[in-house]
């Protein structure tokens, strides 16, 4: 029988390294923790394990498809298009989650100190939350785009939880806003407009840098948040096809050639009219999912977008309209 091969103690210290790492996702600081070690270590461990072949790191570069893609867009809608590669098998799940890691990454370094930061709610939003990385501002605003409250739900719990993931990426203080995604009565929002404690948010709201939302779709296979947590009824429905509406930012709908204002629905939203969204320099969509090209056409023919992260698949569709 042979005798048992000698075993290289640095070379199991860097292959638990590099699971702990590559497999499971954890920082260096805490396999130091798990490895005993220090941080110093590790990384020379993990250097280790890719020089001995115990790591092979592969990439399959998306730049000459992607970056196409991303010009094709920029050209047509003038818009710095931000294309994540994503297989075509993956489900709708996974690439909302990895469109949202991607825009997360990105916003970040559009967030400074000193600003205003305007964060709608939503599926692609709450995913994109999670993902934020830390980055310490100073002065730094996180105001709410719309209310989130229905005849369920005041919504507050929820839209707060998002809000909070974004002030504590940022170190920023939030501004939230306390009303229904869409009064009963147009009427009945007039009068809260003229609210000073209204008025102080929508002031905010008007001081925006920079701002992020998502599209949401009426006719959408995967409907958004709106369309399906009880904050519209039949009529309403009825009322947005007859309006012949494709498509929405923060509770705000329009139609496929961009227009909105005698869309009737829009007089009882609190999201902000489009008029003033355009007046954000910097404004972040947010899409995953082929259903959401009718809406993203529409969007960027309108203007509302300086900046758009989507997955591949989307950006591809998009280019075949144009």
């Amino acid at each position: 029988m042979d005798a048992e091969a000698p075993r290289d103690g640095k070379l199991e210290q860097a292959l638990k390294a590099a699971q702990l790492y590559y497999m499971q996702d954890r920082t260096m600081e805490a396999i130091a923790r798990e490895l005993g070690t220090s941080r110093s270590s590790v990384s020379r461990l993990l250097s280790h394990a890719r020089e001995t072949g115990l790591v092979d790191i592969r990439i399959t570069s998306p730049l000459e498809r992607g970056g196409f893609l991303e010009q094709r867009v920029r050209e047509r809608f003038h818009v710095a298009a931000h294309v994540v590669p994503v297989p075509s098998s993956v489900s709708e799940v996974d690439r909302l989650e990895r469109v949202a890691m991607t825009a997360a990454r990105l916003f970040a370094q559009f967030v400074d100190s000193n600003m205003v930061v305007g964060v709608a709610w939503g599926s692609t939003l709450t995913a994109v939350s999670r993902y934020l990385p830390q980055k310490e501002t100073h002065g730094t605003t996180i105001v709410q785009l719309n209310g989130a409250g229905n005849t369920q739900t005041t919504g507050v719990d929820y839209s707060s939880e998002v809000l909070q993931r974004f002030g504590d990426a940022f170190g920023a203080k939030l501004q939230q806003f306390p009303v229904p995604a869409f009064f009963d009565d147009p009427a009945t929002r007039e009068a809260m407009w003229r609210e000073r404690s209204t008025r102080r948010v929508l002031d905010v709201q008007g001081r925006m840098d920079v701002a992020l939302f998502s599209l949401g779709s009426p006719s959408a296979e995967v409907p958004s948040r709106v369309y399906v947590g009880g904050y519209l009824d039949r009529d309403d429905y009825r009322s947005l096809t007859e309006d012949r509406v494709i498509g929405d930012v923060a509770t705000v709908f329009f139609r496929a050639d961009g227009t909105w204002r005698d869309v009737r629905l829009n007089a009882r939203a609190t999201g902000p009219d489009l008029d003033r969204l355009r007046r954000v320099p910097r404004r972040v969509c947010v899409v995953a999912g082929a259903h959401k090209l009718a809406s993203l056409r529409a969007a960027l023919t309108a203007g509302l977008v300086t900046d758009v992260v989507l997955d591949e698949t989307l950006a591809e569709r998009l280019v075949e309209t144009l």
